[in-house]
């Protein structure tokens, strides 16, 4: 799935065009390295570094999601990880 696509769904951005506007500016990370391009495939078992606001949410991708369904849905499909651990 594209890194785009899958920031909205899973409720990282509002729409694709503001997922994709994260991406041209370099703030997300796949697997620590700096991602370029919204077309990018993401996998089960990337771990994402996505900066929102004040903080920075660390995630590892547990189910790619059919849809952009309900905050519990979409959470389902991942797991936070500790920045500092």
């Amino acid at each position: 799935m594209r890194i785009d696509r899958l920031l909205c769904t899973l409720r990282f951005a509002r729409t694709r065009s503001a997922a994709q506007k994260l991406v041209d500016q370099g703030y997300i990370r796949r697997n620590g390295e700096r991602v370029l391009r919204g077309s990018l495939d993401v996998r089960v078992g990337d771990v994402l570094t996505i900066p929102l606001g004040n903080q920075v949410r660390l995630v590892e991708v547990l189910e790619l999601p059919e849809r952009r369904g309900p905050p519990r849905e979409a959470q389902a499909c991942y797991r936070e990880l500790d920045p500092n651990g």
